[in-house]
Order: C-alpha cells, then structure tokens, then sequence
C-alpha cells in the first residue's frame, strides 16, 4: 500500500528534496492551488484552454480538479496540461461512482449506500481496484474518495446515498477496503469529509451546517472511520465547510479553518502526515468569508492544498502576501510543498506524467467490468415490503403492465427512467407515463387511470442526491398520485431508485424495493429483480426511522 511518507525510494526522495530547493517562492506558493475544469474536448487555441495555460504558466498551480468530460478527451487534455507544466500536476477527480461517473467510457459502478447494502468487504475493494486502473490511464491520479461519513442523519440531503451506512464500524471497514484497493493500484485515495458531514440537514455547498452533537459522540461515531482511515494509511483527507461547536466553538468557524481541528486534532492527536485537502472553496459554506482571506486562513490552520478556490489570481496573490508579510511561515509553506510533491512521486509523475490516449479504449469499460458492476447492483437491491407477498411478478404476453416513473426535477428530465421503460418493453408490452412536478393536472387523471386498469403496476420514484439541490422530496401532486394509488387492489411494486429514507414520508404501498442510485445500472437490476430474474439480496445499511432497522432486507 502507498502510505504517506513510507513509500519513497531513493530517487524519487531525492527528486523531491532538489526540486523543493529550487523552486521559487511564486513555484512554491501555487503550489497550494488546485483549480478545476471541465474536461471535454476544447482547442488549444480557445480562451479556455489559455486560462488554464495561465494558471498552469504564470500562477504555477499544483495540480487540476476534473470535472465531467469524456475519457478520451479528458486524457488529451491532461496530457497537454501535464506537458506544460514546470512542475507535474496533481489531477484530481470525485470518481464516487467509478471513473465512468465522471468520464464517460468508463466503468460506472453504484456508490457507496448501495455498495454498503451487500455486506460483502471484497465488493469496495474490487471497486477501487478497477477505478484505480482506469482513472490512471485517463491521467487521474487522486480519488476524492471514499466518502467516510456516518449517514446517521436522515434528512442529510446531501451525504445520504453518498455514504456507505449508519454504522460507524461497517463504514470503517468498507471504506478501508475500498482504500486498499485503490492504493493498492496505484492512485491516491481521499477520505471525506473531515471531521464528519454525515449528522446534518444542510447541504454545505448551500449554507454551512452546524454539528450539534457532543464530543463524546463525535469520537465514538464521527471520528472512527477517519481513525481507521489514517491508520490504512490512506495519502489525503478532505475537510469540511461546517461548524462543529464540539470541537472548535469560535465564532462559527468552518472546521476548514480551524487551526485546532486540522492541526491540533487531526495532525497531531490522530497522527495524520499526508495531504490535507480543502473542500472546494467556492462552496455556500465557506461563503460568509471573503475567498481569498479564507485561504490564507486555511494554509495556517492545516490545510495544504486550496481546491477550486472562486479566483486562482486573487488566491494567488493573497497566499503570497500572506508568506512575504509572516503570516504563513517559511516552515508551514515548505510542510505543504513537500507533501505536495511527495505525493507526486508516489505517483511517479517525476518519472512520466503522460498517459497512452492512442490505446485508451483498450483500457476502459471493459466487457468483463461492466459485467461486475452490474452483478454489485443487482446484490444491492433490497425489498423492504412485501405485504401481499406478490414479488416476483409473473406477468404473461396478455397482461396489462402500466409503469408510472415520478421524477423530483427537471434537469436530465428526458433521460430519468428510460433504462426502466426499456428494460421492461424488451420483455413486456408497458404503458409508460411520466410525472414531474410540472405534469399537467390531465396527465395526473390518465396515470389514474391506466393504473386502476392495469394487471400490474410498477411506481419508480426518482429522488436525485445532487449538490446544490438542497431538498430531497416530491411535490404535493405526486404525492397525491400515490395516495390514490395506494388502494389498487392489484400488484403494485414501487421502486426508491435515491434515497431510501423517502419511505418514511410517502404513501403507505403494500411493496417498496430500493435501489440507493437512479442510474441505468439500478433501473436493470430493480426490473431483473421485480420479475423474478435476481433475487433480491440487499440489505439497508441506514435506519427508516419508526419502519425498518438496519440489516432489514426480505430475500426473495
């Protein structure tokens, strides 16, 4: 396993050593910047590729966060970026879902409630394995993963899903398999969110949350999955933009800023000597402090690397102000160059920072990893209800088979549910109606009434965990769609393809399945599962409050 500060050989300690005494202070200050950027395919010549060029060139920035993009041209791009910087970059990405969440071509495996909801330590582990693989052929070379907080917040609306369960024990354990495995394969694995964002009802990409619990509970539960983190030797944590009054109490200071949580607790009380990411800078949560300010403060509390801050410039030149007048140390500048750039060894970036996009193809998405991720899923399923025991259905070529598919949102709205539809019509003939918040009163009246003239009724609810979304719920109508529905004296199944806690505010149905994603993959398994194809083996790893505990899960 690559673990901080153990796993440098000779040459490439030395390459860090010279390089660390050669830099600029400018080289040393950008350093600390990691901007972002989309990762589709852009000209060279175009004013993004210059402002990138820019950042790289004249602010010496120490790495790139990638957003969505397609493989090959993700790859170009970072090989192009890699080819004119001084110094190697540090290419990051949120791969929560497999590299094909992020760069289309790539494996898309579930995330981590799904994931959690099979038990099965090997499942995480196999996981990263694969993500590792391909991310490194694409030129990523950090994971901001895994997410290792306790979901122990119900109305969490943005941890939720994203989180491998309640318990902190199963969450360790999950997570550090699925650290094995990506360090193992050669990326550098990101445990987040420190100290813990699971206990809130606030997305923090809004406002910022507070942590209300005591400092006992936080070091029995919050605490105890980055503790196993640390001590598999994961290379980053990520910090979060909430306060957490337990820990620090001043005037509402994000943890992100927090000399006493990221130094006095996580350095030295918990003994962590890799890289300590901020979360990115141009989040609600860090907002009521000006972005440039909140950087300097963030170096001096602990934090190494600034990630996407609003302004590379103004970032810029502010951390460099703050080094010239002593307000960051010669001492704690260097502390984070190194690390820096040991990091970047550990990657052998020193030794070649270019990655084969002639052969890419070969490398992703394989036949045989699609298959995998499909077998994860489909174990993932989980049947909470089954009150008339009517699951499996058995529908034959004349049954009447009408699909209802309730989406929370408009954006995607053409793309939500179609796997679902397809999958279905490749089997049976299915009437399919659709129903957003926006559905006119009209199409309410013809779900109705296809639904009470059915043999068999399938309801699949979409509830997307998305950041900046902030609320996870239906409207009023839909839920009167399922009140209505919930008397039909026929098989109905309803499928949560989200957040399995909805199941404590929508209407009483006789079947519930979840899923925990609304990916193509989930909607294969859940129509494999409901016609008898799988069985269903999942198993909630979270708590519905007053319905169901956790390991509750009816195989069939």
């Amino acid at each position: 396993m690559l673990k901080p500060d153990l796993s440098l050989n000779k040459d490439a300690r030395a390459w860090v050593e010279n390089t660390l005494n050669e830099m600029t202070l400018e080289q040393k200050i950008g350093q600390l910047i990691v901007p972002g950027t989309s990762t589709y395919f852009t000209s060279f010549t175009s004013e993004k590729f210059r402002k990138i060029q820019e950042n790289i060139l004249r602010y010496h920035v120490g790495g790139y966060h990638a957003f969505k993009g397609d493989a090959l041209s993700a790859a170009t791009l970072i090989n192009r970026m890699q080819k004119i910087a001084q110094i190697p970059l540090l290419v990051t990405a949120d791969l929560e879902g497999g590299a094909g969440l992020i760069f289309p071509g790539g494996t898309r495996f579930p995330k981590a409630m799904a994931l959690g909801a099979t038990f099965d330590l090997s499942i995480p582990y196999q996981v990263a394995g694969i993500t590792a693989f391909e991310a490194k052929k694409i030129g990523v070379g950090v994971n901001f993963y895994p997410v290792v907080d306790v979901n122990n917040n119900p109305n969490n609306p943005i941890i939720n899903i994203r989180s491998f369960g309640e318990d902190p024990e199963q969450v360790s354990l999950m997570s550090t398999a699925y650290i094995r495995g990506i360090q193992e394969n050669g990326l550098l694995a990101t445990a987040k969110h420190f100290p813990g964002h699971g206990d809130t009802e606030v997305d923090s990409h809004l406002e910022m949350p507070v942590v209300h619990a005591s400092t006992e509970r936080i070091n029995q539960v919050e605490l105890l999955p980055f503790r196993a983190a640390i001590k598999s030797g994961v290379s980053n944590i990520m910090t979060a933009h909430l306060h957490v009054p337990a820990l620090d109490s001043k005037n509402g200071l994000p943890a992100t800023l927090s000399y006493t949580i990221l130094t006095d607790l996580l350095r030295k009380k918990m003994g962590f000597k890799g890289l300590i990411f901020t979360d990115a800078m141009n989040m609600g949560g860090i907002k009521s402090y000006k972005n440039e300010d909140a950087a300097v403060r963030a170096v001096q509390a602990g934090a190494d690397i600034i990630l996407y801050p609003l302004s590379v410039k103004k970032t810029f030149k502010s951390l460099l102000e703050a080094r010239q007048n002593g307000d960051i140390s010669k001492e704690r500048l260097d502390q984070s160059v190194r690390l820096i750039l040991e990091s970047k060894a550990r990657l052998n970036l020193h030794k070649s920072s270019q990655t084969d996009i002639i052969n890419l193809d070969r490398y992703l998405g394989s036949s045989r990893n699609r298959q995998l991720a499909q077998k994860i899923m489909d174990r993932a399923v989980t049947l909470v209800r089954d009150t008339k025991q009517v699951l499996p259905f058995s529908p034959n070529k004349e049954s009447s088979i009408v699909l209802l598919t309730l989406i929370d949102q408009k954006r995607q709205i053409e793309k939500r549910g179609n796997a679902f539809v397809r999958e279905f019509k490749k089997r049976h003939t299915v009437k399919h109606v659709q129903i957003s918040p926006n559905t006119s009163r009209q199409q309410l009246l013809l779900a109705r009434q296809l639904a009470q003239n059915a043999d068999y009724l399938v309801i699949g609810v979409y509830i997307r965990i998305a950041a900046y979304k902030g609320a996870l719920d239906l409207s009023a109508d839909q839920i009167e769609l399922l009140k209505d529905l919930s008397g039909i004296n026929r098989p109905v199944a309803c499928v949560l393809f989200g957040s399995p806690y909805l199941l404590s505010s929508i209407p009483d149905l006789p079947s519930y399945i979840v899923t925990y994603e609304d990916y193509p993959g989930a909607e294969i398994a859940a129509t494999k599962a409901i016609l008898g194809e799988i069985p269903f083996r999942g198993k909630l790893p979270i708590t519905i409050p007053d319905l169901y505990p956790i390991g509750h899960g009816m195989y069939r």
